[in-house]
Parts: C-alpha cells; sequence; structure tokens
C-alpha cells in the first residue's frame, strides 16, 4: 500500500467504533437467540448467554485489530482483511475454547463442546468476512466520492466566471488614469483570489483566510457595481487560526453577487454573519433577490453548493453541515463546523 493510500479498516481503537460492534453483536445474539429458542419463556435467559458469548468475541477481536492497527495500515487491502479475518477466527477459537472449560454445558442443553466451537468458527468466519467486505466496500465508495469532489472542485477552480475576469479587468484599466494606487489595489486582490482558486484542493485554509478572500473579492466588484453592492458585515469574535477546506466562503459570496446583486438593476445587499457558539463556527451569506418584473440570471451553481457541503462533509463529518432556503425574504446559506486548530 503507498503512503498515501488509506487502509480500508476504520479506528476500532474509537468510541464509535466500539459502540458498533456492541451494538451488532447485541442485534445478533437476539437473531440466533429466537432461531434457537423453542419457547419464549426461554428466550430472555438464551438471549443474555449468547449475547455475552458474541459480545467476548467481537470486543476481543476489535481489541487486537485496535493494537495490530499499525502494522496492518503498512499492509495492502488483500493482506490487511485476511489478517483481519484470522484474529478474529484467532479470537473465535480462544473464547470458544475457554468458554467449553470455563462454562458448564448444562446452561446450553444439547450442545456438545466440539458443536460448540465448530458453530462458533463457522458462525466467526462468515459474519467475518462479510464484515470486511462490507467495511472494504465502504472505504472503496468513499474513495469514488472523493474523487468525485476532487474533481468538482478543479471545476469549481476553473468555474471562476469568464466576465468576472473581464469586468475586472475593465475597472483596472479604467482606474490606471485616475486612480493608479487603487488599481494596482485591485490588481493585487485579483491576484490573491486566483491564487487561492487554483491552488491545490486538499490544503486547508482558516476562518481569517476565507474572510479575507471574501473581502477581497467584494472588493474587486465594488470597484464594477458601485453604490448598487451594498455589503453588511457582522462578525462576532471567531476562532481566526480555526481550520476549513480552502475556496468555501468565497464562491457562496460570489453566488450572492451574482444572482442577487446583479441580476438586480438597483442593485442589492449582501449580508455575512459569523457566530462562535460551543466550539462551532457558523458562517451565514444572505442576499437580496431581484424584483419579480427583473429577470433574474438562469441557471444556479449548484455544482459549487454541492462541493461545499461535501467537502465540508469529508473535512468534519456529521458536526459540519450546510443549510440553504429563504430566510425573511432573502436567499441564505449557512455553513458549520467544529473550530480546530492547525494540525500541522
Amino acid at each position: 500500500m503507498s503512503s498515501g493510500e488509506q487502509s480500508f479498516l476504520p479506528d476500532f481503537c474509537g468510541v464509535r467504533s466500539v459502540l458498533a460492534v456492541v451494538a451488532s453483536a447485541t442485534l445478533m445474539a437476539m437473531v440466533l437467540s429466537l432461531a434457537a429458542t423453542d419457547r419464549l419463556q426461554d428466550f430472555w435467559q438464551n438471549f443474555s448467554i449468547v449475547a455475552l458469548y458474541i459480545q467476548w468475541i467481537g470486543l476481543a477481536s476489535v481489541a487486537w485489530i485496535c493494537l495490530l492497527k499499525r502494522w496492518l495500515g503498512r499492509m495492502g487491502h488483500g493482506m490487511a482483511g485476511l489478517a483481519a479475518w484470522c484474529v478474529i477466527m484467532l479470537m473465535a477459537l480462544a473464547i470458544s475454547m475457554s468458554a467449553t472449560w470455563l462454562v458448564p454445558l448444562e446452561i446450553l442443553p444439547g450442545v456438545s463442546r466440539q458443536d460448540l466451537l465448530l458453530r462458533t468458527l463457522g458462525i466467526s468466519g462468515i459474519l467475518g468476512a462479510l464484515t470486511l467486505r462490507y467495511l472494504y466496500e465502504n472505504h472503496q465508495q468513499k474513495q469514488r466520492e472523493l474523487a468525485e469532489s476532487r474533481a468538482r472542485f478543479q471545476a469549481l477552480q476553473a468555474r471562476i466566471r469568464p466576465h468576472f475576469l473581464f469586468n475586472s479587468l475593465n475597472t483596472v484599466v479604467s482606474l490606471i488614469p485616475v486612480d493608479p494606487t487603487r488599481a494596482e489595489e485591485v490588481l493585487q486582490d485579483l491576484a490573491d483570489l486566483f491564487r487561492a482558486a487554483l491552488g491545490d484542493e486538499r490544503r486547508l485554509s482558516t476562518v481569517l483566510q476565507e474572510l479575507e478572500l471574501a473581502r477581497q473579492y467584494l472588493a474587486i466588484e465594488q470597484q464594477r457595481l458601485g453604490c448598487r453592492l451594498k455589503v453588511e458585515w457582522d462578525l462576532e469574535k471567531l476562532p481566526d487560526k480555526a481550520t476549513m477546506p480552502a475556496l468555501l466562503l468565497q464562491p457562496l459570496v460570489e453566488n450572492a453577487v451574482y444572482h442577487g446583486v446583479g441580476a438586480s438593476v438597483t442593485g442589492g445587499e449582501i449580508r455575512i454573519f459569523g457566530r462562535f457558539r460551543n466550539g462551532i463556527v457558523a458562517l451565514t451569506v444572505s442576499n437580496t433577490l431581484p424584483q419579480q418584473h427583473e429577470q433574474p440570471h438562469q441557471g444556479g451553481n449548484h455544482m459549487a453548493v454541492e462541493n461545499i457541503r461535501q467537502r465540508l462533509q469529508m473535512r468534519f463529518g456529521d458536526t459540519a453541515g450546510m443549510h440553504t432556503g429563504m430566510v425573511e425574504g432573502r436567499y441564505q446559506v449557512r455553513i458549520w463546523f467544529p473550530a480546530r486548530e492547525s494540525e500541522a
């Protein structure tokens, strides 16, 4: 396995993985007990014994895979899967043999030591193989989603609208005779914007950098739209060094300008909110919409919005998210994610 490739085995040292194993083992014990119990009166007794037995096998297997995770992580997917399956089988063998000597078989009538051993190994082998296969397929699906997300990000990089570039350059040309200093500032902002847009999609930015990039973009558009563009900033004290995927905020602001302000003859207003509560950073972009008699720009940038949603999910999981919709007559996009310092 290459150094940049991630193992398909999840982190079995994590609490969520352990809880998933416990829940799965309990469910399997319930199914086996229902299938093997002739009278419902005996169900709970059989269930408690079978559940305890399966939990021991599941938790012991998870513990050993956790201890061996670095060794398994250096293997290819096939060898890692085979090694993990062997660990499951060894734990099933060890616990079943221990159970035959330590637990009186009278509590499981009609089951011999040999039957218990063979059933345990058979069920553990089948379920272990199916579980590892599921984990592999799930990993492959996530890799495909990651590749698709990267492709969409590259399309997002190439998507900076040509009319924005041409209009910005025309703005610079018009400023050179009357305000060369301001023309130079616009060019610097434009260079920073394109430098960020053409960067690696895997890099991380910070809250401070993303806000500054949005300000630079709005400064360029302000020169073109003039008084038609009104911007209101409402930022509470935010963790400036908190990391986030690069190029998240600027595309949302660009959408607000293009579909909200640029599509209206009289212009409009953009509001950018920033809040930090209970370790969660929330950034909101809202914009007014054109009047009913005005012709809106055709099509929406759903690709950019979906790309942002996917990259938030891949970076932060379920602790991050996005919400879009109408709020008090304005179109609003809100993103939130946990504040984490740079891992570098």
